[in-house]
């Protein structure tokens, strides 16, 4: 096998978790502004925890990040995640517009794909789904 694809098999698994890690962590964003305003935006429109879909989009993005960020229920997270993207697209961007870049849809339209690849693709080698997959090899001692 040639180098090249000796090195795609070793660090596809540790790419997919650096992709998964960014995502969580710039996702959290979205739902920290929405619950915390942090970070702090100017014109910040103070959500109600309470209410239907601002305050459960908050605690699922919150929520959701965190666990997407160490890798724990990946799939089902994600699949979650890709739900909420696609819903927050149709319900507040495409009625502004078809195309994604001029009705502001663009960030989610990306991630919800994003997030649809992760719930196919899993949380990589470095996640807590994987470490409870995987049986641990006891080392003995001679």
């Amino acid at each position: 096998m040639s180098d090249l694809g000796e090195m795609r098999l070793a660090w596809e698994p540790r790419v997919l978790s650096i992709l998964r890690i960014m995502v969580a962590l710039l996702y959290l964003q979205h739902g920290l502004n929405k619950l915390f305003d942090f970070p702090a935006t100017p014109n910040h429109a103070p959500y109600q925890l309470m209410t239907l879909v601002p305050g459960f989009a908050g605690v699922l993005e919150v929520v959701g990040s965190l666990l997407l960020l160490i890798g724990l229920f990946t799939r089902p997270v994600a699949f979650l995640l890709s739900g909420e993207m696609a819903i927050a697209y149709f319900t507040a961007h495409q009625p502004r517009g078809f195309f994604p870049y001029l009705n502001g849809g663009s960030l989610a339209v990306l991630y919800c794909f994003t997030f649809f690849y992760l719930f196919v693709a899993g949380g990589g080698q470095w996640s807590f789904d994987r470490m409870w997959r995987e049986p641990r090899v006891a080392i003995s001692k001679p």
